[in-house]
């Protein structure tokens, strides 16, 4: 309680305080640092609670803090199932607000940034936003997408309840599958209830918590549900994941793991689970082929849909570059065409492609560089890989050393990897951004 009411005080100190400003202009280069400082402070703010129920290092309460806020998931705790169900709901609840924040930033913030090519979202925020301003555009999101947010966890609780949850883990659970943030009640994960109808509601609700909340409130709005297969990127989204699901159930069944039954159920959790960026576990993955981790880290890196809690480098990012790609080479046999890249059966600016593919780069670099300075701490490279993969994607679990938490890695390495899931999560160019000397000229 004391954290909480030290925090509280503060809060109406600065609310007090700062209760005259003008809020009406918030300029791009205030949303750029207000989203960088608050997911940082917050971070740290929220290690301190759990600091001192823990007992473990604020360098480690940091990293589970900011793994909580930016629904990353990943964990250096152990023995959960002993752990007080208030400080277990707290962990489930940062998660859920994290998740809440992230929607709004993603739907309201990047698009007017254009950060990864995400300008083409702009239309898609919801509510009515009449000019370019980011305080109406972001109110006025909020008001919708909190909704939305909230209906969909409420439907989630529920449906875990009636699937055999108690009403706690119901609860619980449900604020981490919305949000894709992947933190559980229990060591065991999803699989501490052993049961595929939960694995099957759980696949439901990540999808949704996976697609784009702008999506869902048309949807809402125009009572039509077919507008989710007309939205080029949903579409595409819930093909790949039916692809994937059924590469990894040949995997498992041909490795004699699981009879088809079974393994279709591990494979559709565990697809989703990682496509999602949400990091549920079920089945032990360190039994599985080597083959099934390379193949669910590459479901990672895809992503789910923009505008959404998901991670990753999103399914419309995906659409873009493969058709760039495909342009390139059909360019090669035919020089002289004209060759327009489209989405949604639009002309897509060529601005909007050279940020997808910028952000493309950039998100491969940084993983390099990432996998490079972990392994310079001591871990070996598919363990350093596979934690930046986790962090940077916000996904949670990795291999190797880190395949049940994080406590194999250095103090060191803990904050690299909380610069990598603040860099995940803000989309590489919030942070980049600051970090160029015109950003700071006026």
């Amino acid at each position: 309680m004391k954290p909480a009411f030290f925090f509280i005080v503060i809060a109406f100190i600065l609310l007090y305080r700062l209760k005259k400003c003008d809020m009406s202009n918030v300029s791009y280069r205030d949303a750029l640092m207000f989203a960088s400082l608050t997911w940082g402070l917050t971070g740290v703010m929220g290690g301190i609670p759990i600091m001192l129920v823990t007992d473990i290092s604020f360098t480690d309460a940091v990293f589970e803090s900011l793994s909580a806020l930016t629904t990353t998931g990943a964990t250096v705790l152990t023995g959960l199932d002993a752990m007080p169900k208030s400080f277990l709901m707290y962990r489930q609840f940062l998660q859920w607000m994290g998740g809440l924040g992230v929607v709004i930033f993603v739907v309201a913030v990047l698009p007017m940034l254009n950060v990864g090519g995400m300008r083409l979202l702009k239309a898609e925020t919801p509510g009515p936003v009449k000019d370019d301003k980011l305080s109406p555009r972001i109110a006025n999101t909020a008001h919708y997408l909190w909704f939305i947010y909230v209906l969909l966890t409420v439907f989630c609780a529920i449906a875990y309840y009636f699937s055999g949850m108690s009403f706690y883990d119901a609860i619980a659970h449900s604020f981490t599958t919305i949000s894709t943030g992947g933190f559980s009640t229990h060591d065991a994960s999803m699989w501490f209830f052993k049961s595929h109808l939960i694995l099957f509601v759980s696949n439901i609700f990540m999808l949704l918590g996976a697609i784009s909340f702008a999506l869902h409130f048309r949807v809402m709005h125009a009572t039509s549900p077919f507008l989710y297969w007309r939205d080029e990127e949903t579409r595409v989204f819930i093909c790949l994941v039916g692809g994937l699901i059924v590469v990894l159930t040949i995997m498992l069944v041909m490795g004699d793991r699981y009879p088809l039954a079974e393994g279709l159920s591990f494979a559709a959790f565990h697809v989703i689970s990682f496509i999602t960026s949400t990091g549920f576990g079920a089945a032990d993955l360190s039994t599985w082929p080597e083959v099934t981790g390379f193949f669910l880290v590459f479901c990672a890196y895809l992503g789910g849909c923009a505008g959404s809690t998901a991670g990753g480098n999103k399914i419309i990012r995906d659409i873009i570059t493969f058709k760039a790609i495909r342009r390139e080479l059909f360019q090669c046999v035919h020089p002289k065409a004209i060759l327009p890249l489209r989405f949604q059966g639009k002309p897509v600016d060529e601005r909007v492609s050279h940020a997808v593919m910028a952000f493309m780069s950039v998100a491969a670099g940084s993983s390099l560089i990432f996998t490079l300075l972990l392994m310079m701490t001591g871990l070996d490279f598919w363990s350093a890989f596979t934690a930046v993969a986790a962090c940077i994607n916000v996904l949670g679990p990795g291999f190797g050393e880190v395949g049940s938490n994080f406590i194999p890695v250095s103090d060191i390495g803990i904050w690299m990897l909380n610069v990598a899931m603040v860099l995940g999560r803000l989309e590489y160019f919030t942070i980049l951004a600051m970090l160029t000397p015109s950003f700071w000229r006026y």
